[in-house]
């Protein structure tokens, strides 16, 4: 089979392509909007009544307001989306007389994502460009090692987790005054502290007074609550006797966190092990619930897998890594600076081998790029890109509409599933065909993504 250039007119219309399923234009921009309003409000409000959880508390009235105008007008941003892609195809193909590489699905997509952006929230606009860069990222990669441009690396999300980490880092000891301000910075501060800011004035905290043993004192003995059994008594006197061990140890006098350097690490690594842990115990509870209640014996086999350890150990493998590292360094040069954050964090991201996920590391080198940008703009040193992040938002949402339509093998299928549940299903019923004239095998490829949704027979009877 001859393979056309990009620019090549494919002879399809959009009755062929677009809406197979009706010969109307207007009638299948409809059904789409109607179909996508239903699931966007689903999506959004649960994303938006956790929002209200998360809180805390009680929410207000003005509260429970401006959340029902976050969640319409949400739904109505990404109903947008599905609906004015579909509709700007066909146009375009009435404009153009036809369809080429770039007019099948970029073009519409990017045009339809650069209106939708519009109806958003500004607020909510970086955040929804970092998302779907991140996804867009990895799409790009894959669509270039399908055609043999780049190669894979050994652990090389393990690679790129380290070096944005270590530039997070680096900010995160600049931010001294906290000056700017970042929800991720949030997370690195419960995580590793303030003890790693580099503070203005670089005088030592000292470290407090521990005593000898508390335990050794009869008074002491006397406050301390009896435990019925012995073995539990021990075991408590053996590990306040430890921990005050190991709180008495030094530190450095640039240190400062309030014990000893490796009292700081132990029970840093253990708080944040313990979290994650208990995140993977929640979530399997929570996700697999229904299939404990009807086989039991399935809880022993999923909460003593090894498998629900692994982000606890890369959570708690991380921040004892980092702030040993740093310590190590504080003792070795007798100094202290923010550069320390490129050898500790590239050092700590080996634990990331634990819990090692390209979403991850994507998403925290988007956020790293996102941070020193916008921190580089408050400083002067870069200058400001008028529509920026709406542009960021366009082009990526646009790759991957493209790489759900001519080569959706080389899309994350998390999103491929969800651009099939937010269509109706009539993602995988478009019939691209014609396409194959660019050597992609496009039809094999829908066929081999029909396996994660539902078949062409079933689909094509729910839109009949």
């Amino acid at each position: 089979m001859q393979v056309l250039s990009k620019m090549s007119p494919v002879p399809v219309t959009c009755l062929e392509y677009v809406h197979p399923w009706t010969q109307s234009c207007t009638v299948a921009t409809a059904e789409l909007m109607i179909v996508g309003v239903q699931y966007c409000l689903r999506i959004y409000a649960a994303v938006y009544a956790l929002s209200l959880i998360m809180r805390g508390r009680i929410p207000t009235v003005p509260e429970l307001l401006k959340t029902l105008r976050g969640w319409l007008q949400s739904t109505a941003f990404l109903t947008t989306n599905a609906f004015s892609y579909s509709i700007i195809m066909c146009t375009l193909r009435r404009v153009m007389g036809s369809f080429n590489f770039y007019t099948a699905s970029y073009v519409p997509a990017f045009l339809a994502a650069l209106i939708s952006i519009m109806v958003e929230r500004s607020s909510r606009r970086a955040l929804l460009a970092l998302y779907v860069s991140n996804v867009a990222t990895e799409t790009l990669w894959n669509i270039l090692q399908s055609r043999g441009l780049v190669r894979s690396l050994p652990y090389g999300e393990i690679a790129i987790f380290g070096l944005s980490t270590s530039v997070l880092m680096y900010c995160y000891r600049l931010n001294r005054q906290k000056d700017y301000r970042d929800s991720m910075f949030d997370v690195v501060r419960f995580a590793i502290g303030d003890c790693e800011v580099m503070k203005p004035d670089p005088a030592p905290i000292a470290a407090t007074p521990v005593a000898d043993e508390p335990c050794t004192s009869s008074s002491t003995r006397a406050r301390k609550p009896k435990f019925p059994l012995p073995f539990i008594q021990s075991v408590l006197r053996a590990y306040l006797q430890l921990t005050g061990r190991l709180k008495a140890l030094g530190k450095h006098k640039l240190c400062r966190h309030r014990y000893g350097c490796l009292y700081d690490t132990l029970s840093s690594g253990a708080r944040m092990f313990s979290i994650g842990l208990g995140i993977q115990v929640v979530m399997k509870a929570v996700l697999q619930m229904r299939r404990f209640i009807q086989r039991p014996a399935l809880m022993r086999k999923t909460f003593l897998n090894n498998d629900i350890a692994r982000l606890g150990l890369f959570l708690g493998g991380f921040t004892s890594i980092y702030k040993m590292s740093s310590c190590l360094l504080r003792h070795f040069t007798d100094s202290d600076s923010p550069m320390f954050a490129f050898p500790s964090g590239l050092l700590a991201s080996a634990a990331f081998a634990f819990y090692s996920d390209n979403t991850i590391a994507l998403y925290i080198m988007w956020k790293t790029l996102q941070i020193t940008y916008n921190w580089g703009i408050e400083k002067g040193y870069l200058p400001k890109v008028p529509g920026f992040t709406v542009m960021l938002y366009a082009a990526s949402t646009a790759l991957l509409f493209h790489a759900a339509t001519i080569e959706p093998e080389n899309l994350r299928p998390s999103y491929w599933k969800f651009l099939h549940s937010i269509s109706g299903g009539r993602i995988c019923i478009m019939d691209r065909s014609g396409f194959d004239v660019y050597g992609l095998d496009t039809s094999g490829q829908i066929h081999k993504m029909m396996k994660l949704c539902k078949t062409e027979a079933v689909l094509q009877g729910r839109l009949s």
